[in-house]
């Protein structure tokens, strides 16, 4: 790598952390997104090139069953979700070779579009966890067992509701003694419940919020207050953590169909982009005698600038944001965060439509919505292609999990089946 590239990498790490780190022991995996919530993986000493095959394969799951869901890595055990038959289950699979330890029913099979199965990537804290099913059921879980140590649904004990028809997508947040979720409802919108019961502490109450996205919460601290940030069907909302009070919400960009890419939160920065035309915005948190005011520092239109994550994330190193931009479309770029310009833009790559994207070890992985993947430099300095494979055995449906980097493995999720690349580089 060279000397420049080197020194942008490893000025991403300074980058103050806002987002929670569940538990993570060595270089697990243990929700969405990673540690941190930001797509960024710490793990050091792995490939930087692959063969045109693709990494060594560790090992192949099959049969685990329909759906969107990405995978979490903790304590030795692969977490994730599916539909088997008319039900929606939980499952741990070994870390090691693949083979299943256990699978949990935790509701009934849902009716939403694009029906193959779940969505929700499981939240691991010590001994348990969390996820959200399609039709809102959600369960704490015992990560040894699979046992079911308490559950509820968002409509039957939050009234809440979607923004639209692809059902409940968000992953659960664990912050100290709670968990948060996203029901959607205007006297629900959010809520945070006890982790080891389940019981309400509190829930935030936001009028025409326009039901729940498809994005999950990160954790901020804007003006000395901390708080959570996350979207909804008209807005993308900040709540404050200890109380549940809404603080401040924001809609310029908010697309009414299907909100989805986590929020990039930085200092008293949020930087937010969704599809359907929406675009780009980097909001400032300023706190004032009356509480916050979300003052808009730029508003990219996508339907001029095509500057807009559809889904697959984005990833922030330094102050440049990375991403897959364009409407469907996953064309990689990246974006300087605090004014919006373009630094490069390549829309002459592998793969098609949408892309899902992670970072690690001064590499950007790129998952392609038609199975190719995609390895890049991670540099300002321009697209760099390093190598590109399509993915084996694909299953014909949009490869949409996003890729997962756990203990010098890459994990990709194709509905019933689950691979695990070995990329660590010889020694």
């Amino acid at each position: 790598m060279k000397k420049s590239i080197r020194k942008f990498v490893m000025a991403m790490f300074v980058v103050p952390c806002l987002a929670i780190s569940a538990n993570a022991q060595g270089f697990d995996w243990p929700q969405w997104r990673g540690p941190d919530r930001d797509g960024v993986c710490k793990e050091t000493g792995l490939m930087k090139s692959w063969p045109m095959e693709g990494p060594p394969v560790a090992w192949k799951a099959a049969d685990i069953g329909g759906g969107y869901s990405t995978p979490s890595v903790a304590k030795g055990k692969v977490f994730g979700m599916s539909y088997q038959g008319e039900n929606e289950t939980v499952w741990a699979l070994d870390e090691k070779n693949g083979k299943k330890l256990w699978e949990t029913n935790i509701g009934q099979k849902g009716k939403v579009g694009y029906n193959e199965g779940s969505r929700c990537t499981p939240t691991v804290d010590g001994d348990s966890l969390y996820v959200v099913g399609v039709s809102g059921d959600i369960a704490a879980l015992n990560i040894n067992t699979g046992k079911v140590l308490w559950a509820k649904n968002f409509a039957k004990d939050f009234k809440g509701k979607m923004m639209s028809g692809w059902g409940f997508s968000e992953s659960p947040l664990v912050d100290g003694d709670k968990v948060l979720f996203t029901p959607g409802g205007d006297l629900s919108a959010m809520v945070a419940l006890n982790k080891k019961t389940g019981a309400t502490i509190w829930s935030t109450k936001v009028e025409n919020g326009g039901g729940a996205g498809y994005a999950s919460i990160v954790k901020g601290k804007a003006g000395g207050v901390d708080q959570y940030i996350t979207w909804l069907g008209k807005c993308i909302i900040g709540v404050d953590a200890k109380s549940g009070n809404l603080l401040w919400r924001y809609s310029a960009n908010a697309n009414g169909t299907a909100n989805i890419p986590t929020p990039i939160v930085k200092d008293d920065y949020v930087f937010c982009s969704t599809g359907y035309g929406s675009g780009t915005s980097l909001i400032k948190l300023n706190k004032n005698a009356s509480g916050f005011e979300a003052k808009e520092v730029f508003y990219l239109n996508g339907k001029k600038t095509d500057i807009q994550n559809h889904h697959g994330g984005m990833v922030l190193l330094g102050d440049k944001v990375f991403m897959g931009t364009g409407h469907n479309n996953g064309i990689p770029c990246c974006l300087d965060m605090m004014t919006g310009d373009v630094v490069w833009k390549e829309e002459n790559r592998p793969g098609k439509r949408s892309a899902a994207i992670v970072y690690a070890d001064g590499m950007l992985y790129f998952r392609n919505e038609d199975g190719i993947m995609n390895l890049l430099e991670a540099s300002p300095k321009g697209y760099k292609l390093v190598s590109s494979f399509k993915l084996p055995e694909a299953s014909g449906k949009p490869s949409w999990p996003h890729p997962v980097i756990a203990n010098g493995r890459l994990l990709i999720r194709d509905q019933g089946k689950l691979i695990a690349f070995s990329i660590k580089q010889a020694q």
